[in-house]
């Protein structure tokens, strides 16, 4: 087994997890320090539950070397189970028992050294702040409910690390900013994150750091200001009366194009502080400068199969299609 790090909450070097001749995972590479929010992206397929499922001891490695705080999760799971909170990305609830009923049962098997006062009083919180009715049946509850169920409980009771796969499935925008929250709140009281999400936004908005996986690899890993590097900014502005001489003196731009009265290209992100001198001295007017957004780096990664026709309506790479269009739609309306 390769060598791990025991000071990183998480860390897996060269995982690999077989399922007969199909490696889900082939070499995965991963490391989570204490206190970060850590985004964990990728493609249906990728290998991002396979791993989370290798994280908490529910399947065995099958090369390489993976661990938590420290330990094996496969050898230690029982005792590393009380120092995490896991939310699923589609819930199972027991049909006859009430949401509050089950709240109390999943916190239960885990809730360690958090007293009845402590536990209740947070309870009582989150179940207002998600808008949550506990007295339904669990076969009553639709898929954001029974989500609302897993959230509620793993936020209850105080963890050191929460391990957190398409969380928000199933949310409203508006539990989705509850959510947000929550999370801010356990990174503020030092706990670790690594959140499996197709939300673009999201991750933007929380992580520290993000890893992109794919057909069970890292592909990237670094801060959302490192992995930017890799993608283009795109720059606007109004045409006005400038000619084709005077923009062939803009440097280092890429497909530069004309329509709808603005001037548009694109360039390497290192290379923006060399352009704006160029602009300025062009005297450019309604300059917009768009830093490029992890849609741009899945792009890169994927944009392969976002061509593909048999992507599914739930695919990564689909949520990517719909979040640059409904991106495009917005930068024509301000246009207009």
């Amino acid at each position: 087994m390769n060598s791990i790090n025991d000071a990183a909450v998480i860390e897996t070097r060269g995982l690999e997890k077989r399922f007969g001749r199909v490696r889900a995972l082939d070499g995965l590479d991963l490391s989570i320090s204490a206190g970060e929010v850590h985004g964990f992206l990728g493609p249906n397929g990728a290998g991002k539950s396979t791993t989370i499922r290798v994280l908490l001891g529910l399947a065995r490695a099958s090369g390489g070397g993976a661990s938590v705080f420290g330990r094996n999760p496969w050898d230690d799971a029982v005792e590393l189970h009380k120092r995490i909170a896991y939310v699923p990305g589609d819930v199972n609830l027991w049909p006859n028992l009430s949401g509050g009923e089950a709240i109390d049962l999943i916190s239960r098997l885990r809730r360690g050294a958090d007293d009845k006062i402590t536990y209740a009083t947070r309870k009582a919180r989150l179940i207002e702040a998600f808008q949550f009715d506990p007295s339904k049946r669990g076969r009553a509850y639709s898929k954001g409910n029974r989500q609302k169920v897993a959230l509620i409980a793993a936020f209850a009771t105080r963890a050191e690390l929460f391990i957190l796969d398409e969380p928000t499935s199933g949310l409203d925008p508006l539990m989705e900013a509850v959510f947000n929250r929550e999370i801010e709140h356990a990174s503020a009281d030092g706990a670790t994150v690594l959140l499996s999400s197709h939300i673009l936004s999201e991750v933007e908005q929380l992580c520290d750091r993000v890893s992109i996986i794919r057909a069970g690899k890292t592909v990237d890993s670094g801060t959302l200001a490192e992995l930017r590097h890799l993608t283009r900014t795109e720059i606007s502005f109004a045409q006005a009366n400038l000619t084709d001489a005077d923009l062939a003196r803009i440097p280092a731009s890429h497909g530069l194009s004309v329509a709808g009265g603005r001037v548009r290209f694109t360039v390497d992100s290192h290379e923006v502080a060399a352009v704006l001198p160029a602009l300025a001295a062009l005297d450019v007017q309604a300059l917009t400068v768009a830093p490029p957004s992890l849609e741009e780096l899945f792009l890169r990664h994927y944009g392969d199969e976002l061509a593909d026709a048999d992507v599914g309506t739930d695919s990564t790479g689909a949520a990517v299609a719909r979040a640059l269009s409904r991106r495009a739609a917005r930068a024509a309306a301000q246009q207009r």
